[in-house]
């Protein structure tokens, strides 16, 4: 299927991405992703229809993100997401459309930067509150756990937390829907590297310490649908670092597909993964 140029197509197109950042606005990604639905199966509602409208990601109106009042309460973190209902139709759809359709809703954010936000599309005007740790300009994008986090909400209406140490310690999530946990399952890293493609699975979150040990991280697993010019396995992740793709060009900072090779901090650091989406078929607890 063409989903995946697809998707990069479009992305490249609706990120808004300014004259200032020639890199990430002229960066090719080698990359691609090879999906096994069709479009308008896995992801027709987010191309149209309410999950589609960016203005309405957010738990408050469009009309109250910027409202100055809203600083003190907000911070540079701006409003908090939405928590999404299920998408139609989702109890009879495989485990495998699950995993495809997160991958998916993680492509329509490809090109926006690193942030701390809770919404990608939140753009912060010049005289809000500044994020001091902030080393890139603000602009719409997100952080690594609250890109995790808003992509399994907004894709099947489940809703991690943003904070990476919780969401890397989970038992349980919120969700499909406001009203329904699921269980989440932990899973131990093979010590060999060229065991990780039979371990992980599409979706499954990976969690990485950074130098000192301690939890930082956390990427989305691409799995066996990546594809990648030297046979290399794909993550996707928000990171305010860079990294060299397989044409030996730096990848941007923010959200792309990037690879998982075994000189890479993604493996040498790599702690444990979580899986919201179950083997076989979903067990949903009220």
């Amino acid at each position: 299927m063409k989903t995946a140029t697809l998707l990069l197509t479009l992305l490249a197109i609706v990120t808004g991405l300014s004259a200032e950042e020639p890199d990430r606005k002229s960066y090719q990604s080698p990359y691609q992703v090879k999906f096994s639905f069709e479009e308008s199966d896995l992801i027709g509602d987010l191309l149209t229809g309410p999950r589609s409208d960016w203005k309405d990601h957010a738990s408050v109106p469009y009309g109250e993100w910027y409202n100055p009042r809203n600083q003190v309460r907000w911070g540079y973190r701006g409003p908090a997401a939405r928590h999404f209902d299920p998408p139609p139709r989702l109890a009879s759809k495989s485990p495998d459309w699950s995993r495809e359709r997160i991958i998916a809703t993680g492509l329509r954010f490809v090109g926006y930067s690193y942030q701390h936000h809770h919404v990608p599309d939140w753009d912060p005007p010049a005289d809000w509150t500044k994020d001091a740790d902030q080393t890139t300009p603000a602009a719409k994008g997100v952080d690594c756990s609250n890109f995790t986090a808003f992509v399994y909400n907004l894709a099947l209406g489940i809703k991690p937390t943003g904070d990476v140490r919780k969401q890397a310690e989970m038992t349980d999530v919120t969700g499909p829907g406001p009203r329904r946990t699921s269980p989440v399952r932990r899973i131990e890293l093979p010590k060999n590297y060229e065991e990780y493609n039979r371990t992980l699975l599409t979706g499954d979150l990976l969690y990485i310490n950074n130098t000192s040990g301690a939890l930082s991280h956390v990427v989305l697993w691409v799995g066996a649908i990546g594809d990648s010019p030297d046979g290399t396995p794909l993550i996707l992740d928000s990171t305010g670092s860079g990294s060299l793709d397989a044409s030996k060009n730096k990848i941007p900072d923010g959200i792309y597909l990037r690879p998982f090779t075994p000189r890479s901090w993604y493996f040498r650091q790599a702690s444990h993964a979580l899986r919201i989406i179950p083997d076989g078929p979903k067990t949903v607890s009220r």
